[in-house]
């Protein structure tokens, strides 16, 4: 029920994932069980090709993360979270209020021990093909140096098995190349990054570069990031108004991604954009059988059961 269109984008795109995942998988519908039958019924599509949880509350976009959990148990935000934590689903995805999604999985199905701070990323389309992904983009905007060592983890983890992109390189963004650049919080995690072990550290990158195959994973604090991100996504409009795209461009189009995983938690969950349409619903729904499908948090576990205790 959340999302900027939705409930008619949403059950637009879980029509068009039916064909495409597979017949074993199984699409659950969370949401005012009326509603859903209605414009089913007006899609001429069987209700049964889903399994329909009712949810009577739904969380506003501007409503405080915390009070609105607590207010509204019943809504498709508590019910989902609460169902992955009993396991009778595998992975929730929504578009509906973010700060909902981050908080109410950090207290459903918590932190995976020895994560600092759950994070989210972003994918970037390479200039000579490929992605890379970008880590934090607004989790944390306050990240510290330990926390942002710890980003490079998770998003080289995330690179390697669900983009499948072999011994990625991790770079932390700064204002210039050099070691000592940047503020202090920057040159501390470039110094606990450095010797790394537990990931490819290549060392600095600039924002110039962030588009230009240099980096695989690309590290920054949670309000640099979402900046960043915000950037990118009015650029794109700008050259889509002006009719500049080509088939480069065109990959920065939100709806090819469909989302971003909560990345350090013990489930998978899948966070969307709040103006996701069909297309961009249908791609979340598949990239959260994909996560689930690599293991995402049992690989996070299993590395920070081999790193150090203490990083610093």
């Amino acid at each position: 029920m959340g999302g900027d269109f939705a409930p008619v984008a949403t059950l637009s795109g879980a029509i068009l994932a039916l064909d495409e995942i597979s017949p074993k998988d199984q699409i659950v519908l969370i949401g005012d069980e009326g509603i859903i039958l209605s414009e089913l019924e007006k899609k001429h599509v069987d209700p049964l090709l889903f399994s329909i949880v009712h949810a009577e509350d739904v969380i506003g976009m501007g409503e405080h993360p915390t009070h609105a959990l607590a207010r509204k148990p019943h809504s498709s935000i508590s019910i989902g979270l609460d169902m992955l934590k009993h396991k009778s689903i595998d992975a929730f995805a929504g578009a509906g209020s973010s700060g909902a999604m981050l908080v109410g999985s950090i207290f459903s199905v918590n932190n995976i021990q020895g994560v600092i701070r759950p994070c989210t990323s972003t994918v970037l389309p390479q200039e000579a093909g490929g992605i890379s992904i970008l880590v934090d983009v607004g989790t944390n905007p306050d990240a510290k140096p330990d926390v942002m060592y710890q980003f490079g983890l998770l998003g080289s983890i995330l690179a390697e098995c669900v983009y499948k992109i072999s011994k990625p390189k991790v770079a932390l963004l700064n204002i210039g190349q050099e070691e000592a650049k940047g503020n202090l919080s920057s040159q501390a995690a470039f110094q606990l990054m450095n010797h790394s072990k537990d990931y490819n550290f290549i060392g600095n990158i600039e924002g110039r570069d962030i588009l230009r195959n240099k980096a695989d994973v690309i590290v920054c604090d949670g309000f640099t990031g979402n900046i960043l991100l915000k950037n990118i996504e009015g650029m794109f409009r700008i050259i889509m108004k002006h009719g500049l795209a080509d088939d480069y461009f065109n990959r920065f189009n939100y709806e090819q991604y469909g989302g971003t995983p909560i990345l350090g938690i013990n489930s998978s969950v899948i966070v969307g954009h709040g103006i996701s349409n069909d297309i961009a619903i249908k791609n979340m729904l598949i990239l959260a059988r994909d996560v689930y499908n690599a293991k995402l948090p049992q690989r996070i576990k299993k590395a920070l059961a081999i790193a150090p205790e203490d990083i610093i």
